[in-house]
């Protein structure tokens, strides 16, 4: 195949001339015609920064070496006017967040003809044409009422089409998607997936996929580039690097994944690959079966009967209010050390059960039990103390932090409103012993938010829900959007923390390889409804309903 785009000894610094930081480092690869190269790599790695050398959008304050060849220019040494031409027409991008590729006060239709006005020049009609069909291409339901409608108004993965649709819209010879697929659905995802290969077999273009995801690369690219640290260190065929992987970052990579064949007692991260530490010890059906034996030997922790949530609605002005039921019916039972996996597709339910049982959004109907007492009828201050028995990890811990105060105060603010240690300097010093039992260090007691990474910011808010001894955490998508490293990272760090103190989970996770390593038990659920619950692995091996079915055959298989 001939050659589209080549890279040529990329390197990328930030500082100026005094305080360089090189953070590319002599990247090589290229860009076959009608190929899909998916490139891996963790944050920081130097994916996203790459493409965005490629789409000529680094910042000013940058300095740039080497060469980006496409159609036998050097896109670093083009004039900006002669660029324009080329990004979006040529060379398209769809972003990782649709919402930030789109102006949420302009209607979906409009900002996708935009791009037809702009480099085709076609009378509005006719764009307006054109975008129809694109919405049909990327097979959007009722391409008319999307027209017409506002991005909040569209659910993730709709957005995520009309992104594609937009960089499409011109029929480029590139595509760039920088993690398409991040936080969506794993029956979205798969569309998602599927919709790309289809139009990149269609038409013929080239992409190149971005993502952390391996078992996504692995499921749509022909060839696959490794980057690690500003550099690429590995790059080959998609069955090479998957089964016969050269560099020890690589195999890292691969290693740090949970399997949904067998259970690890700890799952190996980049660090214990790359230091050659690494215990593979499983853990056994017998095992699994005497721990199981003991939870369930105890009395609940948490019963929920016939639990149902109900929204009024009102379409219009003049017309009467209906209910929408979010929450249908949903009983179960949870014990002390267990953990309970909830999967199911975005709108199922699971937040708003979730934000039931820490009474924040209290049931329409039914009963929640916690250590046999009915919650449902707490007043404010029977609540109060129940909140020091029922935490949640967000899944977003940049957004659950204040930014004004350091992550020490974050902690010590639960424990003084629940009257955990003596005093303030008592506080501290458990708050600092905390911090040393989630992988931090003393010292980040007086750290910001913005100071910390993406995993070291989710570990601060597993030590602030720790902190005041609770029973039960209701994990929210805490892990959905790490690396696979850190995610890793934060997996054994939750097991360890539910082995040494106890711990009752409610995992909660669109990523049903993760939910399985993580459960005990699984529920299903489908339109606010529980349609499957029992043991993890043997749903997971044998699911009786239709929908857990196409839940776990969406899920994409790497190896």
């Amino acid at each position: 195949m001939s050659v589209l785009l080549e890279i040529n000894n990329l390197s990328i610094s930030f500082g100026g001339s005094n305080k360089q930081k090189k953070v590319l480092n002599k990247v090589s690869f290229h860009l076959s015609k009608n190929e899909i190269l998916g490139v891996v790599g963790e944050s920081g790695s130097g994916k996203s920064l790459t493409s965005l050398a490629i789409m000529g959008l680094l910042p000013e304050n940058c300095d740039i070496d080497g060469e980006i060849i496409y159609n036998s220019n050097n896109l670093l040494e083009i004039k900006e006017s002669v660029f324009q031409k080329i990004r979006g027409a040529s060379i398209a991008m769809v972003f990782q967040e649709p919402m930030s590729a789109l102006n949420p006060s302009v209607r979906c239709g409009k900002q996708v003809a935009e791009v037809l006005l702009t480099h085709n020049k076609l009378k509005t009609k006719k764009a307006r044409s054109q975008v129809l069909e694109l919405f049909e291409k990327v097979k959007l339901p009722n391409p008319k009422r999307i027209y017409k409608a506002y991005p909040h108004e569209l659910s993730g993965g709709q957005k995520q089409r009309v992104v594609i649709a937009m960089a499409i819209a011109c029929k480029p010879k590139i595509l760039i998607a920088d993690e398409p697929t991040t936080a969506l659905d794993v029956t979205v995802q798969k569309e998602i997936i599927e919709l790309l290969a289809e139009i990149q077999s269609n038409s013929g273009m080239s992409v190149i996929f971005i993502s952390h995801d391996l078992s996504l690369v692995a499921s749509i690219a022909s060839r696959v580039a490794v980057m690690y640290r500003g550099e690429m260190v590995e790059i080959g065929s998609t069955k090479t690097i998957f089964n016969s992987p050269e560099h020890l970052y690589t195999k890292a990579l691969i290693a740090s994944k949970p399997d949904l064949n067998i259970r690890l007692k700890k799952l190996p991260t980049v660090e214990d690959v790359l230091s050659k530490n690494i215990e593979n010890k499983i853990i056994s059906k017998e095992e699994r079966d005497a721990v199981q034996q003991e939870i369930y030997n105890q009395k609940p922790l948490l019963e929920v009967n016939s639990l149902s949530k109900y929204y009024p609605i009102q379409k219009g002005v003049f017309s009467s209010r209906q209910l929408y039921t979010a929450v249908n019916q949903v009983s179960f039972k949870l014990y002390p050390g267990e953990t309970l996996g909830l999967v199911g597709e975005s709108g199922c339910g699971k937040s708003t059960l979730s934000n039931a049982i820490l009474m924040l959004d209290p049931p329409s109907k039914g009963e929640i039990l916690f250590e046999q007492k009915c919650i449902t009828s707490f007043d404010k201050k029977a609540l109060k103390k129940l909140r020091k028995d029922i935490q949640i990890i967000f899944q977003d811990p940049f957004a659950s932090l204040n930014p004004r105060i350091s992550v020490g105060k974050a902690i010590l603010e639960p424990m003084t409103v629940h009257n955990i240690g003596n005093d303030i300097k008592d506080r501290t010093a458990k708050v600092k012993a905390l911090l040393l039992q989630v992988g931090l260090k003393q010292e980040d007691f007086y750290k910001y938010p913005h100071e910390f990474s993406g995993g070291q910011r989710q570990r601060v808010g597993i030590a602030r829900a720790i902190a005041v001894h609770p029973k039960l955490i209701i994990c929210d998508e805490s892990v959905s959007a790490l690396d696979i490293s850190v995610q890793a990272q934060v997996l054994n760090l939750l097991n360890n923390l539910k082995a040494d103190f106890g711990f009752s989970y409610i995992f909660i996770s669109h990523d049903l390889t993760v939910v399985k390593y993580m459960s005990d038990q699984l529920m299903v659920m489908e339109k606010g409804e529980i349609v499957e619950k029992g043991d993890a692995d043997q749903i997971y091996n044998s699911p009786k309903n239709s929908y857990t079915k196409t839940l776990i055959e969406a899920v994409p298989k790497t190896f």
